[in-house]
């Protein structure tokens, strides 16, 4: 049994005032047993969601694969530890499109955030058409064994299966669904990795919401969830992380 593990990707949303939900946040991940609970706002705000939280962990959203240079808007991960961050999110499904992330950038970049000790979460996760072609298992085994860099001792290597087409659209997978690509990940992860593997989180993330959290925490081999939109405020977010501590 893995320790639950809920993350909030503020994605490009927040503000210095909206740092006021952290403390909330932070209580309820102190009485929630068995969970550990994180945020990752925008860069901007991660020194002062240090200051703010209340312990509470603070990631950023993403890191360059190298220590410094001429690489204009970027971070890397010895920047993110300094501004006070102990977790990076990789290879999100909205970068890979968006930002053309490669299967070999992505590990690039879980490889020096993990080398700097930052919890490193990668993401992984197939399109509606993909899916529908019978391909989601074969896509996101291949985006696995492209993108996951050898885990290593100073850090922790944790799997985000997000299928595209539930982000953000209120459509979740089935729990079937689910425990199919856990199931799926986790064998990839052991025999990957062996003994080490069978011990990673996998989180689950795609319109994760209090009223569906319970249902996808009792699927197995869903070590947590990376949430979105629900991770804004504490009122939405609150009671997903009491869900997973009922798990």
């Amino acid at each position: 049994m893995h320790r639950k593990l809920v993350v909030g990707n503020w994605k490009m949303n927040g503000s210095i005032a909206q740092l006021g939900e952290l403390p909330a946040i932070a209580e309820a991940a102190r009485e929630a047993a068995g969970v550990d609970v994180a945020i990752c706002p925008p860069f901007t705000l991660i020194a002062p969601a240090v200051t703010r939280g209340g312990g509470l962990p603070i990631g950023g959203q993403d890191c360059h694969a190298a220590d410094s240079g001429a690489h204009t808007g970027c971070i890397s991960a010895a920047m993110l530890k300094e501004a006070g961050a102990r977790l990076v999110i990789i290879g999100h499904s909205e970068r890979r499109a968006e930002q053309q992330e490669s299967d070999a950038a992505v590990r690039a970049k879980a490889a020096a955030a993990l080398s700097e000790g930052l919890q490193t979460i990668v993401c992984v996760g197939e399109s509606e058409a993909e899916r529908e072609a019978g391909r989601a298992v074969a896509v996101v085994t291949a985006q696995l064994a492209g993108s996951l860099p050898d885990p290593e001792a100073e850090a922790e290597l944790v799997i985000a299966y997000e299928p595209i087409w539930a982000i953000g659209t209120g459509k979740v997978a089935t729990p079937d669904d689910v425990a199919e690509m856990h199931a799926a990940i986790r064998a990839h992860l052991v025999d990957t990795f062996g003994d080490q593997g069978a011990r990673l989180r996998i989180l689950y993330g795609g319109s994760v919401k209090a009223d569906n959290a319970a249902e996808l925490f009792a699927v197995r081999d869903v070590d947590g969830a990376l949430v979105g939109g629900a991770s804004l405020t504490a009122a939405q977010f609150v009671p997903i992380i009491e869900a997973a501590g009922r798990h």
